[in-house]
């Protein structure tokens, strides 16, 4: 699809939605007026076009357009009006006739109960409980400014500004810490860290009011991480779109976090040197880490109309690698594929190194930790004593050493005035 979203057509969008249609409605006649000007430059020729169509949950068909100067996409702003009216007229009939009746209301509105219910608003639950939806949009930036004032990072500021929104959503009432206890009990479909995290969540939360409460016990077991193959690494990358794939291409180059590479700029990038500086997150080390010539060239084929390589919606990035990473799955017929998140190539790089290197304190230096502790994980991942075959090498001068060096051997040691040198099979 051509051009980027229009904020009318967002707007219209979120507000009628693909939820269903209704055969018996006449479809707006506004798609076949004249050709409406666009909203962001104005323009009024033969550059708008066309561009497909949508229903409202009455059928409404809504026209897009798009305008080939200014590459916005927008929606007719006559089936606009015309189907908020005619949404208008459908709450105006529906308040006006009682659940009591069924057969009046089914032959008024032309709705099923089921229907009906979906036309109760979203935040009812929280109008029950005496919160209006602005009182609840208040609470929820005045906790993401009160979190941005104490210090906390972005990614943790919208998550749990979204996790509190979802917590008030489903029924709780945060002025009660117990009823937010219990609706993180009804959570089934949550894990355990997730739950975790919600109680972190509503904790930061009653900080912020100067209040305390009895957490409930939520303690996620530690599993170790999955590792896919090289090949599967390399088959995700090669089926993802250019972008998708360099930023996949750099976390495997680099071990970083997806945090970091969404931090990167083209200014930290030396593609001379090929190397880049990471700016750390979450409390790491900043690092230089040396980059490919596959890589570098990857990266200058990305537009740099903006600071960052990766100046993408986190949430939008991610749920576009989904959905890439679902149909490549499909096409292999690899179920693992599914398995691969952005963390782990972080893993399988860290697993890698290790298994190259056998020195932790460099795979420590590669990943930015503070704490060995947290890299001691890589050590026992896999078993590579099978792959463990090495080529073997001597040297009697300095030249010679240099040679191997240059190679790819790595020195062992000394033995009669010849040094011993290895490299990995």
């Amino acid at each position: 699809m051509v051009g980027g979203e229009g904020k009318v057509g967002i707007a219209s969008e979120r507000i009628f939605g693909n939820i269903g249609s209704n055969k018996s409605r006449v479809k707006l006649t506004g798609s076949n007026a004249q050709i409406p000007a666009c909203p962001k430059c104005g323009t009024k020729t033969q550059t708008i076009w066309r561009s497909g169509t949508y229903k409202s949950m009455f059928g409404d068909v809504i026209q897009r357009w798009f305008c080939c100067q200014c590459g916005l996409r927008f929606s007719d702003p006559d089936d606009l009006a015309s189907a908020k009216q005619h949404l208008q007229q459908e709450e105006d009939t529906f308040s006006a006739n009682t659940l009591k009746s069924g057969a009046t209301l089914s032959g008024s509105c032309q709705i099923s109960a089921w229907k009906a219910k979906n036309l109760e608003s979203p935040t009812t639950c929280t109008e029950k409980m005496g919160i209006s939806p602005q009182q609840t949009k208040g609470q929820i930036v005045d906790y993401a400014w009160w979190m941005q004032k104490e210090g906390y990072a972005e990614a943790t500021i919208n998550r749990r500004a979204r996790l509190l929104k979802t917590l008030i959503n489903k029924g709780a009432d945060i002025q009660n810490p117990e009823s937010v206890k219990e609706t993180i009990a009804k959570q089934q479909h949550w894990k355990t860290k997730t739950k975790e995290i919600a109680v972190e969540t509503y904790d930061c939360y009653l900080k912020m009011h100067n209040q305390t409460w009895k957490k409930p016990i939520f303690k996620s077991i530690k599993t170790i991480p999955f590792i896919p193959t090289e090949d599967e690494l390399n088959s995700l990358i090669a089926g993802c779109n250019k972008i998708t794939a360099t930023f996949l291409q750099f976390l495997k180059e680099t071990g970083a976090r997806s945090g970091e590479a969404f931090l990167l700029q083209w200014t930290d990038i030396d593609t001379e040197k090929q190397i880049v500086n990471i700016t750390p997150e979450k409390g790491s080390e900043p690092r230089q880490i040396k980059l490919s010539k596959q890589l570098i060239t990857m990266l200058n084929s990305l537009p740099h109309d903006d600071t960052r390589p990766f100046a993408r919606s986190q949430r939008h990035f991610a749920r576009t690698f989904r959905n890439q990473r679902k149909k490549i799955a499909y096409k292999l017929k690899n179920e693992r594929i599914h398995k691969i998140h952005f963390h782990t190539i972080r893993h399988w790089k860290a697993t890698m190194e290790y298994h190259k290197t056998k020195n932790i304190l460099h795979v420590m230096k590669l990943l930015g930790h503070k704490n060995i502790q947290n890299t001691l994980l890589y050590t026992q991942l896999i078993n590579f004593d099978e792959d463990d075959n090495f080529h073997s090498a001597t040297a009697k001068t300095v030249q010679e050493a240099q040679k191997l060096v240059e190679a790819g051997f790595e020195y062992v040691c000394a033995f009669d005035d010849v040094k011993l040198f290895r490299k990995r099979k």
